[in-house]
Formats: C-alpha cells, structure tokens, sequence
C-alpha cells in the first residue's frame, strides 16, 4: 500500500494531510515522551499515539477542530495550559499548529508508521526526461525532480566514474593505465564491464567489511583497563571472504546470527555466529560476572536491532517504548534468543597478553603447526636419544615398588591400578598386565620422573621445550569467540533493566507488532533470522537498501540510517525505497547485484558539480540531482595514500598487524606490572596492509584513523567530522609522509623530466592529469621547495627519513626532499582527500 510519499501539504486545508509525512513527526517530537505508549510516564493519562484513545479523551474531535482540546492547548498563553510545557524546550510553529488544525478539520485520519507497513513494488512513474534514464532508480528521482522542477546534472567525466567507482567498491585507486585504458574505451558496455571487473576483485569484500566491522563493533581486545588481546580477527577475515562471494543476504544473516545453530554447522559457519560476540568483555577485579553479562546481552540485542530492524530498542530494556510500539516483553522476549550462552561475563585469561571467553573454536593456523611440529621434533629427537637411559631407570623404579606386593609404594596411585599392582604377577590377567604397564609409564611421567632421573642429560630441555609449547598454545593459536545455544535459562523481564529483579518469566519471541513468528519455525536465534525474511517483514529489505544508498551516496534515502521507528526522517523519496526493498527481495537478496544496480543508474553516474541553485535549494543533496561529493573516510585515505605510493601490500586476510603509530601510544594502559603494553610495531610488508587489517584497540584506537568508530557500540551511520586533526594526520603522519617520499622517488624513476614527475604523482593520487595551469602550480610549489632545501640541504636529508622502506641513496637528496613535498602536498588536495 502506498503511503501519500508524493501527496502535498498546505497549511490552507485544501489539499490532504498526510500523517505519515505531515503529523505524525510533530507528534512524536513534541508529545509522545509524556502522551505515548509508555504508561510509566504518560501524563493525565492521555494518548496521543492511538486515535481511539485520543478520540475518547477529547483530546480530538475528528472533523472539529474548534473543540479539540489539543488545539486549545497548543494555542494557550498559560504555562499551567500550554502545550507542549514550556519546562520541556519544546515549541510549535506556527505553520506547525495550523497543519495539526487542518488534520483534525480534514477528520483526524491516523495511519501506521510507514516503516511497519511491508513494502510493496511500485510501478516506476512516468518522466519526461526518458532519454536520462538509465535504470528504473532513475525514474523515481528524475519524476521527483521534475516535481521541483530541477534537471538532473551531467554525467561526470570518466576518469571521475573510473575514480569514484574505486573508492566505492574496492578502496583502491586505479592506475593510470587503467584509467587511460578506460577513458579510451569506446565500447558501449565499457563501464558496465568495469564494474562487474571491480565487483569481482578480492578487495571488494575488504572495502564492504568496513561498515560492518562499525556494526559489529569488531575490535582486536576486549576494552576496559585490562584490554586483553582476541582473535576474532578470523570473524573479520570470513566477514570479507562472504562479501566477496556474494552469500545471499538471507543466508549471510543466518550465518551471522546463528550459524552454530544451523544443522551440520560447518566451520565457517559458526565462525560467522561470532559477529554476536564482538562485544566488550569487562576482566575488571572489581566487575560482577552476572552483572557483566547481562551488560553484553543488552548489547547484543541493541546491535542486531539496529543492524537487522535499523530499530532503537534500548529504551524498552527499563520501559516501554515511549515512541515505537515496543513493549518491555517484547525487548525479553528477543533477548531469550541469546541468553543460553554457556557464558560467564568475564574473561578467560590463556596469557598475559589473552583474554578470551568460551564458547570458543580453536583453529591453529599452518604457521601454529608448523611451528609446534618442529618443537615436538625437537622433544622426540632427545627422548629417543634418552630412551635408553630412562628405560633403566623406568625399570627400576617398577621393579622396586612392585617388588613386595604388600608393602608397595603405590601413594598416590590410581586405586585399580593399585590393587592390581598388589596382585603376584601369576594372578595378574593379560589385559590387567597391560593396563599395569601403561598406567605405571604414565604415573612414572607424569609424577615420578622429573624427581629420579633429573640427572639425566637432556631431560630439563624436554620440560622447557614442553612448557614453550603450552605456552605457544596460550597465546598464538587462535580460539575465536563464537555462539551457542548450549546453557539453559530462563529469561524473565526485568523492572527497570536491573539485573537482580526478575519479574514475568518469558519466552523467545518476536516484536508483538511486527509480523509474527511462524508456529513451525525455531524458537530461538536460527528462527529470528528466518523471521526477518518473511514476504511481508516491513523493516530488513528496506533497512538495509537504504544502506547501500547510504555508501554509495553519503546519506540514506532515510538519514536516520539507524533508526526506522516513528522518530525516524520522513523519506523524500519513499516510492524508491519502498521498490529498491522488493528489487533486493526479489533478485534473491543478491547485494552485489543490487550494488551494480545502484552504480550503473544515471543517478549515481553524475557529476557532484554543485550549481547556484542546488546550493540554494537542496545543499544536502537529497534530491539526488548531482552525484554526492564527501571525504573518504581515514581506512580508506590511508590505503589510498599507501597504493598510489606503491607500498601497499595487498595481501587479502591475516592475523593484526601493528602500522606506524605515535610513540608510547599503549602506556597509559601499564598501570600494573602484569603486562607489558608497549606498542609491537611491526616490520616489513607488515607496515603497509591495508587499514582493516591494523590492530584496534578498544581503549586506545589508531591514532590515524581519526575518523573511525570507537568499536565499542554498534554504529549504522557515519558522522562526517571535520577538524584540525585530518589535517594533521594527513599532513604529518609517518604514513603519509613515507608514502609522499616513496611516491616522488617512483616518479623520479619513470622520468628525468620534472612536469613529468609532476603529472605522473598527479595521476596516482587524483586518477588523472593535471590541466596546464595546476602543472604550473605544482611547479611553482616545487620550486619552492627546492629553493628552501637547497639552503638546508641537513633539513633535505632529516625529511627524508621517514618510514622504513629503504630509500636509493643515488638520488640527489634536495631534488627528491622537494619533489616529495609536492607529492605530500597533492596528497592532501581536497579531490585527493573527497570521492567526488
């Protein structure tokens, strides 16, 4: 059912008022806190939620506005009257009270949150414009700009597409070969085959894992003071290997959300269940276990309601929903879903350096095997050579405490070995014999040994090489965190979310208002997943297109990209939501045909040009009449920075590595001598992975990426920052630095002549050439340069030591100091810096 998405409002009453669009937005802003479903904090005990108990209170009077007491009491004077209270900061316009005038007058006619009604295909309207058209997503934003009677922008030019679609779907700049090669290309399907060639790379998956990771709020340690190390690094790694497949979204859901519960779970599969044990684990000496665990369970719920439902539910953990028709059973009723982890809350500590908590899998890496073979080889090398040795001492220690059978040492011997023991040899069974033998050897091992022939040559190496394997076993093979259903409990509400105040008992079950669980499916986990694919589910399809717009466009066609409930942004373009959820839903939850859908629209195929006029009537873009132009985000900058350098190592998936950060970054976590927290810089290639693969640390976060999410909560929706700091990151960090330096040694290689170098570092970093009168620029900058390191030659050295890439010692130094300059300084252009 459509819900009036293009109707037009006007405060005269002649048109229809929507309340979806028009109402419902005032009401909830200004009334629902203390006139909504929440019966804890609803005032005269009036709802202005529902229309019947709004109706029966007089409140209004549908068709009479002159009645309505809401309207008497948005027009009073008196602060004991007025409403909504002066107390509460909120205040009506006055175009504001004439709509809900209007309302009432045109009958008071209520309508279901447009995100509760499931999503059904509308027809593509009609345009003017046909020729623009491209796919049907440009039919619904042409028909919407027609409507403003705005035109759509040109298309960009191709090495801005080439460009653009790197930063999108790989992160990766292309060369500039490939650009040219692109630029140059006269088939009709040019851009179409460069898509599907980017949608096929291994680096799409890395790129998509980013906003996920923010989802998940995937860290490499567990937060708090001690901060323990993880391995869900190998979460991460099958999050990017499914992307890259194209999993159907239905079964990557599954997967994530209850891959162990999925019958005959492979491995991957319940390594994709760890997404749910992302979270923060609190080892504090002064953290209550339970207390701890129910802390990660309301995360747990929060982040799959916001990743799934794109719903706020973390009110209804004290209360009802004050604004959505979220009950306080409803929110226990989901959480059931994951209380029967064998859990405690707290870690489990393997090392120093790891703290981890079960359930865990544990999956040594060849490189673990390989390394505990070669220690085992060691210890078999040196029993052999002790065998002989030992076997004596072996024999005389069984000779004699089996000598006298009543007057044995057997203390501290299993009772049927020792009564066996006891036993003359004569009475002593062939199977009795044998089992005598194997348990003497390993009472003899483990007990006895290290005391009677701790003389022997070679035997404290075998203790030291057995204690370096158990403690390689603690600390470097992997046990990443996954789900299960294994502990049983009862889940009950809790009054006002407090841990230790059960009320109501309850069962696994989803959100009363929303489609209802079917009788057949599971109830639990694997069952909820299911549920959020029904044909008539209102909120997965839609939430997450609407993401997928978001990446690609900066914004959602709903802003409020973590929020759907009834304090969500009105959509502007509702229709093409509202299609985009069915196409998802419909093409067999296949995200990377819907992300080829989306970039090969003319939509998304235009310039980001801002006119006059755009500026001056839809700053925002939400119209979608120009390509949207924003910043990169820092992961992106840095690995941006490090492929047009040529230092990136493109190496897919791998355990943390440890970049360049600034000095004594991890100290002020060493409040304790228990663990050593200084920085592990890594070396080599290491140096230059791409940004998802740095270790983040909960407490302290990459100093570089700046503007990343602190992982400690689940985030949906980036916030574009812009401070000093950018700046300062990308102008001074060694990374930026290094690559500037490596980039302007490249150039200097590719060419002796200088506009050359200049135009080559140009088309790394910005994926084209630069117009005569930038080339001039870039050439004065440099001479510049030149002419202030020529006076310091000290100062042209010292610059050029940054990072450790090794430098070619051949080159002129002042010449490669300024050229790297220049190369630093179009690293930090804003069309570097800005996906245009």
């Amino acid at each position: 059912m459509m819900l009036g998405w293009c109707g037009a409002t006007s405060s005269s009453g002649a048109a229809e008022i929507d309340f979806n669009r028009d109402i419902r937005p005032i009401l909830a802003e200004n009334c629902f806190y203390c006139h909504g479903q929440d019966p804890n904090k609803r005032e005269a005990d009036l709802r202005l939620d529902d229309r019947e108990a709004a109706t029966a209170k007089g409140a209004i009077v549908p068709g009479d506005a002159a009645t309505s007491l809401l309207i008497e009491r948005i027009h009073a004077t008196d602060p004991d009257v007025q409403m909504p209270p002066p107390t509460s900061n909120r205040k009506l316009s006055d175009a504001q009270k004439q709509l809900l005038k209007d309302w009432i007058t045109q009958g008071a006619r209520y309508q279901k949150h447009w995100a509760y009604e499931p999503p059904i295909r509308p027809a593509a309207p009609e345009v003017t414009g046909r020729d623009w058209v491209r796919t049907p997503i440009d039919q619904f934003v042409l028909a919407r700009l027609e409507q403003e009677k705005l035109a759509p922008s040109p298309e960009a030019s191709r090495a801005t597409l080439i460009r653009r679609l790197s930063i999108d779907l790989t992160g990766l700049p292309p060369s500039p070969e490939e650009v040219q090669q692109f630029v140059d290309d006269n088939d009709p399907l040019a851009y179409e085959k460069l898509v599907d060639r980017l949608l096929a790379s291994p680096h799409y998956g890395e790129r998509m894992a980013l906003a996920w990771l923010d989802a998940a709020r995937y860290a490499d340690s567990n937060g708090f003071q001690q901060d323990g190390d993880t391995w869900q690094w190998m979460w991460r790694d099958n999050l990017a290997a499914l992307l890259n497949r194209d999993l159907p979204f239905d079964e990557f859901t599954k997967w994530q959300l209850a891959g162990d519960l999925i019958p005959d779970a492979t491995t991957e599969q319940k390594i994709a269940s760890g997404f749910n044990r992302n979270h923060l684990l609190n080892g504090e000496g002064g953290a209550i276990a339970e207390e701890q665990r129910f802390v990660i369970l309301f995360d747990r719920v929060d982040t799959t309601a916001t990743t799934w439902l794109g719903l706020t539910m973390a009110c209804a953990q004290c209360h009802d929903h004050k604004y959505d028709p979220i009950t306080q059973v409803d929110y226990y009723s989901l959480m059931d879903g994951f209380n029967h982890l064998p859990e405690s809350g707290t870690p489990q500590r393997f090392s120093s350096r790891i703290r981890v908590a079960p359930p865990l899998m544990e999956l040594p890496t060849e490189e673990n095997l390989a390394y505990i073979a070669k220690i085992e080889a060691e210890i078999a090398t040196i029993e052999k050579e002790m065998a002989p040795s030992l076997a004596l001492v072996f024999e005389g220690w069984r000779l004699g405490i089996t000598a006298d059978n009543s007057a044995a040492d057997l203390a501290g011997l299993a009772e049927d070995l020792a009564t066996i023991a006891r036993k003359e040899e004569k009475d002593r069974s062939d199977n009795e014999k044998q089992k005598l033998a194997a348990g003497l050897q390993k009472y003899f091992d483990e007990k006895v040994r290290s005391q009677l022939a701790a003389k022997l040559d070679g035997l404290p190496k075998i203790d030291g090489l057995r204690k370096q394997i158990a403690d390689y076993r603690a600390d470097q093979i992997p046990r990443v965190m996954i789900m299960s259903d294994e502990r049983a409990r009862q889940t009950s509400v809790l009054s006002r979310g407090e841990y230790l105040s059960p009320t109501e008992p309850v069962s696994f079950n989803t959100p009363a208002f929303l489609p209802p669980l079917p009788s057949d499916a599971p109830k639990n986990r694997l069952g909820f997943a299911q549920w959020l694919f029904l044909p008539d589910h209102p909120l997965t399809a839609r939430v997450q297109v609407n993401r997928m717009w978001q990446h690609f466009f900066g914004t959602g066609i709903v802003k409020t990209s973590e929020d759907f409930g009834v304090q969500s942004e009105y959509p502007l373009h509702g229709p093409l939501l509202d299609w985009l959820a069915v196409e998802f839903r419909e093409n067999g939850w296949s995200v990377k045909k819907m992300h080829r859908l989306i970039v090969t629209s003319a939509t998304y195929r235009q310039a980001s040009r801002v006119t006059p006029e755009l500026k001056s009537r839809d700053i925002e873009n939400r119209l979608f009449a120009r390509s949207s132009r924003f910043r990169m985000p820092s992961l992106v900058l840095r690995d941006w920075a490090l492929r047009a350098s040529g230092l990136l190592d493109t190496r897919v998936g791998g355990k943390p590595v440890y970049p360049y950060q600034p000095d004594g970054i991890w100290e002020s976590l060493a409040i304790t001598k228990e663990r050593d927290f200084t920085y592990p810089a890594s070396s080599g290639s290491d140096l230059y992975r791409r940004s998802l693969y740095t270790f983040w640390r909960r407490t302290v976060g990459p100093a570089n990426m700046f503007d990343a999410s602190n992982r400690q909560a689940c985030r949906v929706r980036a916030v574009p920052t812009s401070t000093p700091l950018h700046a300062l990151t990308t102008l001074n960090d060694p990374t930026w630095a290094e690559a500037a330096r490596v980039l302007a040694e490249r150039t200097i290689a590719a060419s002796g002549n200088l506009e050359e170098q200049l135009s080559i570092a140009f088309a790394r970093v910005v994926s084209r050439q630069p117009t005569p009168s930038e080339l001039s620029l870039l050439r004065r900058a440099y001479d510049k340069q030149q002419a202030i390191f020529a006076a310091d030659p000290a100062a042209a050295t010292a610059s050029l030591q940054v990072g450790s890439a090794p430098r070619n010692q051949s080159l002129d130094a002042v010449q490669h100091a300024s050229l790297a300059s220049v190369c630093l300084a179009i690293m930090n252009l804003d069309e570097a810096l800005t996906r245009e």
